[in-house]
């Protein structure tokens, strides 16, 4: 249940709250405190209350003005950033998703919503925002280390290396520059540069061989990038000594254990325990329920216009019209299978078991959708009229389901 609500309170209020709880590992209060925050700034006037400076988790403004998108955007960026902390993509690909529609084009809700796209395995799209990180805010230092990070998760090679370089010249005297440099170079194998770069970012801010072990949002992406070099260490050793030549000294004149200077090593251990959020804080199933109307929309017309046209193809002939119709009845079938899963954002599972409860005739209209284009298949297979009608029928039912249930 969300936390109850004070008279008072903002939805900024509510948010810093989030990101002290999250500071704390407990992840799942965190989300109450957001959840309670969206619910202040659905009804709340717009703030016009002077603030500090941009928000180290999600870049805002606390107190700007802008009436309720903003403050509804920060609040969906902070949820997005919890969710990935917490290692949950998929909730936090919707909330990303969100924080960019409430408030477009903004850098923090750019950078969760790639960090989410990475972590969902949808690389291509990643790479994209990535792209746009770089190219909109080609002089702000966050903005040009982050964006180079991001590409190079998502699409490593020399772009995401010159825009690590880039983020180095930006912000010379900052760790994280030299921490996503080392990133981007061990990536590329380069781990000459990966080990100098590294050292520099511990010079510049020791705590940076901690990172891993930070809990919450706030420095998420530090420790994002020092947990993808660890992972690339285990590859390459980071911090090794070149083997030195062979001394002329006499042996026996030697000192027989030589000290040495080992370069830096990150300093990494087990992160603390943390409580995960249990429940959803966005409800998404109007989003759920607009790509199921969709499916069946798009499913059950592509059906009919593909069995008309296999109908008409009889009248040239019958082996090219089974043939047609195997073809298109597979692309079809494929088509909308796709289409429905790439427009969930929740399990197809939950979808289906929801409509059990509360839209029958949904449920059997989606069913429908996807076992009409079975039917193109089996004429393809046995021919015969009655069964290319019986795909039409079983479309069209479907398809007047979704036309009576409008009206």
């Amino acid at each position: 249940m969300p936390a109850p609500m004070e008279p008072d309170t903002t939805p900024e209020e509510h948010r810093q709250r989030a990101l002290l709880l999250a500071d704390l590992g407990r992840y799942d209060e965190a989300t109450e405190e957001i959840a309670a925050g969206l619910s202040a700034a659905a009804g709340a006037e717009p703030d016009t209350g002077a603030g500090g400076g941009p928000d180290a988790a999600t870049g805002a403004e606390p107190g700007a003005a802008g009436g309720t998108g903003p403050e509804e955007s920060a609040l969906l960026t902070t949820l997005a950033r919890i969710h990935l902390a917490a290692e949950q993509p998929a909730e936090a690909l919707i909330a990303a998703d969100r924080a960019a529609a409430a408030q477009p084009g903004t850098l923090p809700a750019l950078v969760v919503r790639a960090m989410a796209l990475i972590d969902s395995r949808r690389f291509a799209d990643a790479a994209g925002v990535a792209g746009q990180i770089l190219r909109t805010w080609p002089g702000d230092a966050y903005a040009q280390r982050t964006g180079a990070a991001l590409l190079s998760e998502s699409r490593n090679g020399q772009e995401a290396l010159n825009a690590a370089w880039n983020g180095v010249r930006v912000a010379p005297a900052e760790a994280e520059a030299h921490l996503v440099l080392a990133v981007v170079a061990a990536r590329l194998r380069l781990f000459d540069l990966a080990q100098r770069a590294y050292a520099e970012a511990l010079d510049l801010d020791p705590a940076i061989g901690d990172a891993v072990q930070d809990v919450g949002v706030v420095r998420l992406e530090r420790r994002r990038w020092a947990r993808a070099l660890e992972e690339l260490a285990e590859e390459a050793s980071l911090g090794a000594v070149p083997a030195e030549p062979p001394s002329a000294v006499d042996p026996e004149q030697a000192d027989p254990e030589p000290e040495k200077t080992p370069a830096p090593r990150p300093n990494w251990s087990e992160p603390p325990a943390v409580s995960r959020p249990r429940k959803p804080v966005l409800d998404v199933s109007a989003d759920s329920l607009d790509a199921v109307l969709e499916t069946i929309r798009y499913g059950a017309n592509g059906t009919l216009v593909a069995s008309v046209l296999t109908a008409a193809m009889t009248l040239v002939s019958a082996g090219i019209s089974r043939v047609w119709a195997g073809l298109i009845g597979f692309l079809v079938f494929l088509a909308v299978v796709l289409w429905f899963r790439s427009r969930l954002a929740e399990p197809a599972g939950l979808v289906l078991s929801r409509l059990r409860g509360t839209g029958r005739a949904l449920l059997a209209a989606l069913y429908l959708t996807f076992a009409a284009p079975l039917f193109l298949l089996a004429y393809a297979v046995v021919g015969g009229l009655p069964t290319l009608i019986a795909g039409m029928v079983l479309a069209a039912a479907a398809d007047l389901v979704v036309l009576t249930r409008r009206r």
